[in-house]
């Protein structure tokens, strides 16, 4: 492998979230010595996901099936919609095994700052969504940041009128925290202790 090789992987292993370039070195050389049994697998491995996993059409979620198995699946509870930020949010929701409902992904959160409108964020499809399925709780489950309470009030304020149970999650979640980080305890305990929005 040149030079020119290793650095261009090196700077590609740094833009992942979490990698700085002296991780994202120490990523490469590790990845260099075990190239038969971890280099080339997970070579392997990206290409086989960048052909197979695409956006679920319905909720957002990734899965090599639109609808997503989520979506699909008859053991979820189909009254019950879980609004998150990102796929991210789902897995840690999932991994924590205690909600059994659907999800909506918006794939980010209102900023003034950021320029992000409602439009960007599809809030129109969601809240068709919610009415053309009958949705009996929305739970916003987004970050207990600004702009995550912001984007909580706007969808709060555009289905209020629905006669929907609107909650969110309990505020045992920190301040600024991100339900990615959080354990699998937090979280259960949070959507135990959800409330209604008001």
């Amino acid at each position: 492998m040149s030079q020119r090789a290793l650095d261009n992987l090196i700077k590609l292993m740094s833009g992942l979230p979490g990698l700085g370039p002296r991780s994202a070195r120490r990523a490469v050389l590790h990845l260099i010595t075990k190239k038969e049994t971890v280099m080339r697998p997970l070579a392997r491995a990206l290409s086989d996901a960048a052909e197979s996993v695409i956006t679920c059409e319905i909720c957002g979620n990734l899965d090599t099936v639109s609808p997503c198995e989520i979506c699909q699946s008859p053991s979820r509870d189909q009254n019950t919609l879980c609004v998150v930020e990102s796929v991210a949010d789902i897995w840690a929701i999932e991994r924590a095994g205690h909600y059994s409902g659907l999800y909506h992904v918006l794939g980010g959160l209102l900023s003034a700052i950021d320029g992000i409108q409602p439009e960007d964020l599809g809030l129109d499809r969601l809240e068709k969504r919610i009415v053309d399925n009958n949705m009996g709780e929305v739970i916003l489950a987004l970050s207990a940041t600004v702009n995550g309470q912001t984007t909580a009030h706007y969808i709060s304020d555009i289905i209020e009128d629905k006669g929907i149970n609107i909650t969110g999650l309990a505020r045992g979640i920190p301040v600024g925290g991100e339900l990615d980080y959080l354990d699998d305890s937090t979280i259960t305990t949070a959507f135990k202790s959800r409330k209604k929005i008001s």
